[in-house]
């Protein structure tokens, strides 16, 4: 028993198709969303986190809704497609807020469409469905997806039309994408950048801002991107910290704490970030100097022996391990020693100088070194970590209250 499909706003009508043809698809449902979703994967690798992030579930059941409403106009041609169209539009809204043209979410749909098709092709063989229903199936899959593909573009320009009435969200938005790491499509940010009016620069330096800050921004440059409501301000300067750069920045942050990150590729803006917040910390632990605007550059070895504090522990409980049954007065005696042996190789005469003792202490202490860690001083690689892991702990101790 055929049907056909009375005409919509952007397609043609569907050709002549049985309507217990939903019935034979229905059960495929499931599998089939599965096998879009890898597909799409694998060809759109900007969309993995986001078919497995915590909007996961809200996308798959838009997809699913976008499949089921396609098997519901083969059964019931006059079936509403209310919720669909919401759901298009609201696919395209995102890609504008996700600062992406609408190429990828253009390529998903084809790509959709492709799997549908084959899956269609394997059932037609197992139904043995004719030939003139089959072509018909596939007229109206490529009419579907069109119309899917012209909703989404209403979402997308309302969107965008939304993010030209406040300049700025334009340009924060391409700030978001821009730390989201190297997986943004270069494209897609070039895009967006010229919607916003900014060049993109081959390399940029972050600044993290103490949190409430709160900086005039008709003192930054133009080209500074920024993100201050948010619990971790901060801003992006295009290219490295000139003189210029850091007498603006200067008066721009006056009153405030701040960190300079390092000057890094425009793809690695998230690194230049992440040490930028991390000399902040050190900072206020009192670890590193702190004054109002600090410079991760001036401390690099801090910010990498202190990257991961709890692999620090662990590097200590390895390498130090000799040390551990001995009391913390033993132990610290003992590490000031070793830390100074290893970064001298001075006499006894010499050390003693150093840490403020006799050198027949500093014999001593040396022989129960020796005893404790036997070979593991001789060997290259042990000794190396060794001394990182103590240089590494007294950093770490400088930051504690004393007691």
């Amino acid at each position: 028993m055929g049907v056909a499909r009375p005409p919509t706003e952007r397609g043609e009508p569907m050709g002549p198709m049985p309507r217990e043809l939903a019935m034979i698809m229905r059960p495929e449902l499931p599998s089939l969303l599965k096998e879009m979703a890898s597909e799409i994967i694998a060809a759109i690798p900007e969309y993995k986190p986001l078919m497995d992030g915590p909007n996961a579930r809200v996308i798959r059941l838009g997809i699913e809704q976008n499949i089921a409403a396609f098997v519901d106009q083969i059964a019931v041609p006059t079936a509403t497609t209310v919720l669909r169209d919401d759901i298009c539009r609201r696919f395209g809204r995102f890609e504008a807020y996700e600062g992406r043209s609408l190429d990828m979410l253009q390529e998903a749909y084809r790509i959709g469409c492709q799997t549908a098709l084959r899956r269609a092709r394997t059932l037609g063989k197992r139904y043995s469905l004719s030939a003139t229903v089959m072509l018909s199936f596939a007229d109206a899959l490529f009419v579907y997806m069109g119309d899917l593909a012209a909703l989404s573009r209403e979402g997308y320009l309302q969107a965008m039309a939304e993010l030209g009435e406040e300049p700025d969200n334009r340009r924060r938005q391409l700030l978001r994408r821009i730390l989201t790491g190297s997986s943004v499509a270069r494209r897609a940010l070039a895009e967006l950048a010229e919607h916003a009016a900014w060049p993109l620069p081959a390399e940029v330096t972050m600044v993290a801002l103490e949190a409430g800050s709160d900086p005039p921004t008709a003192l930054l440059d133009k080209d500074v991107l920024l993100d201050l409501n948010i619990p971790e301000p901060h801003l992006l300067v295009p290219g490295a910290l000139t003189a210029e750069r850091r007498a603006m920045l200067d008066r721009a942050l006056e009153g405030s704490r701040a960190a300079y990150g390092l000057t890094t590729p425009l793809a690695e803006a998230a690194h230049s970030l992440r040490w930028a917040r991390h000399a902040l910390a050190l900072a206020a632990a009192g670890i590193i100097e702190d004054r109002p605007v600090l410079d991760g550059a001036d401390h690099l070895l801090s910010l990498w022996l202190l990257g991961d504090p709890a692999l620090v522990q662990q590097l200590a409980k390895r390498y130090l391990g000799p040390l551990a049954a001995l009391t913390p007065a033993q132990q610290g005696r003992l590490v000031d020693t070793l830390l100074t042996w290893l970064t001298t190789r001075g006499t006894a005469a010499q050390m003693a100088r150093l840490l403020g003792v006799h050198p027949q202490t500093v014999r001593y202490r040396m022989r129960i070194l020796d005893r404790a860690f036997g070979e593991q001083l001789a060997d290259p690689d042990d000794r190396f970590a060794t001394e990182v892991a103590l240089r590494a702990l007294h950093a770490q101790q400088r930051g504690r209250p004393p007691g």
